[in-house]
């Protein structure tokens, strides 16, 4: 018997306690290239933009997958629906319309670059990790073998960077606008890293592309934050079983998320501030935040617990002396040293935080936060000591 996939035929019969799409995706048109479409961005950003075709129908998302056919295999027979656990108290499920196309890009190059053109598009986001823009020393490194082979075959490019530059020459060609381009990665001035690689990978092909380029394009910085652990066989056959039929590669994160964007946008956005996204000039005061109130009670937390015995932050948050530790560290030593970016409410901040902290459906283990410290003490705690002291606190 074949088994009963997750469709958009069989959406209509899940049990009622299951979020569905509050839209006619049939009547949504693709706005947005996603790059990356790995887990984070199916529980993240294609989250909100599940939330925004509810109020403007024109972006919903063409996922690309650089490397990997395996999603756009899991999810062209779900016609790119798929499920969202979300861990928190009381754990919920959510069926995701957002994502309306998924291209193997080592398949259909052409495929990326004829959508990358179209004039609908006016966004492309990306979720590559670090790795994936192809940086040395916060520049692009043209040493780099995909980046070699997109100088010298540029139309048909294997790197990220490479598919930007050939879709905004073909846009250029066809006298359309640029498409905005969105990091979602969180690298320290992403969009400014970004924008310096495009414009130095279209320099080395056309001078004229890279002109129009930098003075017509936008890449917006941004910072993300959600805790999405990886779907395993024990996800796959829970989220089945309450659907009631099967979903190939559904996803899961905790209730808690974050997405601030930099309002600089140079052909149309989607309401994003109606969905929850902090629109915001001061990104890097949000990554200052972050790094402070979320990451140093993490690693102090990691050694800490470690010493004690303790495998998780739940754990660790469930043993007073430490729970205790944590939320004094924050309030006292680092609130009156974070310098907050406007509109930021720094207690709510941590309270949240340490809800998150205490979540045990996150099973964050401390000997993984704790791993690498020499390179995460010195910017997680060593700024807020150095800010402390030169205050006299």
């Amino acid at each position: 018997m074949t088994e009963r996939r997750l469709s958009p035929e069989t959406l209509a019969t899940l049990p009622e306690n299951i979020q569905r799409p509050a839209y006619d995706r049939n009547a949504t048109r693709i706005g947005i290239v996603h790059i990356g479409v790995g887990a984070f961005h199916r529980a993240h950003q294609a989250v909100y933009i599940d939330d925004v075709l509810a109020h403007d129908p024109d972006w919903a998302i063409c996922g690309v997958s650089l490397n990997s056919r395996d999603v756009r295999d899991a999810l062209e027979p779900q016609d790119g629906l798929y499920t969202l656990a979300l861990l928190g108290e009381q754990p919920r499920l959510r069926v995701i319309g957002s994502l309306r196309e998924v291209i193997a890009a080592r398949e259909q190059g052409e495929r990326v670059l004829a959508r990358l053109a179209d004039a609908d598009v006016r966004l492309v986001t990306l979720t590559i990790t670090e790795k994936g823009y192809c940086l040395s020393a916060g520049e692009l490194d043209f040493a780099h073998p995909d980046i070699a082979h997109d100088v010298i075959y540029p139309t048909t490019p294997v790197s990220a960077i490479g598919y930007l530059v050939e879709g905004l020459r073909r846009r250029k060609a066809q006298q359309l606008e640029p498409f905005t381009v969105l990091s979602c990665d969180n690298l320290p001035d992403n969009g400014g890293k970004l924008r310096r690689a495009v414009v130095a990978l279209a320099q080395r092909i056309d001078h004229d592309l890279a002109c129009w380029i930098a003075e017509n394009g936008a890449f917006p910085r941004s910072m993300v934050d959600s805790i999405t652990p990886a779907t395993d066989d024990a996800l796959i056959a829970s989220v089945s079983d309450e659907l009631g039929c099967v979903d190939a590669w559904p996803v899961q994160r905790e209730a808690y998320t974050q997405w601030v964007v930099e309002d600089a946008f140079c052909n149309g956005r989607p309401p994003l501030e109606r969905v929850g996204v902090t629109m915001s000039d001061d990104i890097a005061g949000y990554d200052r935040a972050k790094l402070r109130l979320l990451n140093a009670p993490h690693s102090a937390l990691a050694y800490l617990g470690s010493l004690m015995g303790i495998e998780t932050v739940a754990q660790a948050m469930a043993t007073p002396v430490l729970a205790g530790f944590v939320g004094c560290l924050m309030h006292e030593a680092i609130v009156p040293n974070v310098a907050a970016p406007r509109g930021f409410n720094a207690a709510r901040y941590v309270d949240a935080i340490l809800e998150r902290f205490r979540n045990p459906a996150i099973q964050h283990r401390l000997s993984q936060i704790a791993w690498d410290g020499s390179q995460k003490i010195p910017v997680r705690l060593l700024a807020t000591i150095s800010d402390a002291l030169e205050a006299g606190r």
